[in-house]
């Protein structure tokens, strides 16, 4: 009972590092979360457990090692459930996606999210904006509303 009067009051987002830079995870965790911007205020809180989470946010090409994860996690969070792709990377694999020659990682970048589960909400650049960040998180939280 509890955590069903949590999940109605609050959003919480998880968010999951597939590869990449890190640049996308900085934008989220020191700036989106950051007193300047404070998006704890509209009551939506990171978490790090999939349990608790109500949306999934995805930084970085899904690479081979990632990819059983992420599918893990994706399943452990209870319905419903949204998934944001944030970045370039996040979205089409980015630069990594592109990776070949002596180095052979094409093989190991999968590519964007959408390749591995479904995205509800694409977030681009690199890195995006903590406006854009923001103005994606504000549009899904009404469809998150509208699923419960």
């Amino acid at each position: 009972m509890l955590k069903e009067i949590s999940r109605k009051n609050a959003v919480h987002i998880m968010l999951v590092y597939t590869g990449g830079c890190n640049g996308c995870d900085i934008e989220v965790v020191n700036a989106v979360m950051s007193p300047f911007y404070d998006l704890e205020q509209y009551k939506v809180m990171l978490t790090w457990n999939p349990r608790e989470a109500d949306i999934l946010a995805v930084t970085g090409p899904v690479t081979r090692k990632m990819e059983p994860a992420l599918k893990e996690i994706y399943a452990a969070i209870p319905e419903p459930k949204l998934v944001a792709a944030i970045g370039t990377c996040a979205i089409i694999g980015g630069p990594y996606a592109n990776l070949g020659g002596d180095l052979g990682s094409s093989d190991q970048i999968v590519g964007g999210v959408n390749k591995v589960i479904p995205v509800d909400a694409y977030i681009p650049g690199c890195p995006p904006r903590p406006e854009d960040i923001l103005q994606a998180v504000a549009s899904v939280i009404p469809i998150l509303a509208g699923k419960r």
